[in-house]
């Protein structure tokens, strides 16, 4: 005797499987935003700190921030980032999100966090991961002699 499943059997086992579909699908393009949020909000991070440690060791900025920030470099060819003399533009989710500026004007150079409006959900949650109370920040060093 041979044994088999039944026509009903496969239609149940495919109903149960596309209802899974259905409620597992929305939760890994989540997952998926949440990895682009958070990697955007850490390059953000990263970039400030890699300029706050080039303005310490060369006791001044450059107008370029990819020759000081690994981080901005990676952005920008990600497409989410704008550079212009003192300042880069993060995008996110096609919209522009916050802006990293060196202010050359002041006695001491400043870093500047700034989180621009945005209607979107992205952009309100990079502002959320990133420390806003440590901007401006003075950059002062000297070179450092080897």
């Amino acid at each position: 005797m041979k044994q088999a499943f039944t026509m009903i059997e496969i239609i149940f086992v495919i109903v149960i499987l596309g209802i899974l579909a259905v409620v597992a699908v929305p939760r890994f393009a989540a997952t998926r935003q949440d990895a682009k949020v958070s990697l955007i909000a850490q390059n953000v991070t990263i970039a400030a700190s890699e300029i706050a440690s080039y303005a310490a060791t060369k006791g001044d900025t450059e107008k370029d921030f990819l020759l000081m920030s690994n981080a901005i470099k990676k952005l920008k060819n990600a497409d989410e980032a704008r550079l212009e003399d003192n300042k880069a533009t993060v995008i996110v989710d096609g919209g522009d999100c916050l802006e990293i500026k060196v202010d050359r004007t002041s006695t001491n150079n400043d870093l500047i966090v700034s989180f621009l409006q945005s209607s979107s959900d992205m952009c309100t949650r990079v502002q959320s991961l990133i420390d806003a109370t440590k901007y401006p920040m003075h950059l002062r060093g000297g070179t450092v002699v080897y």
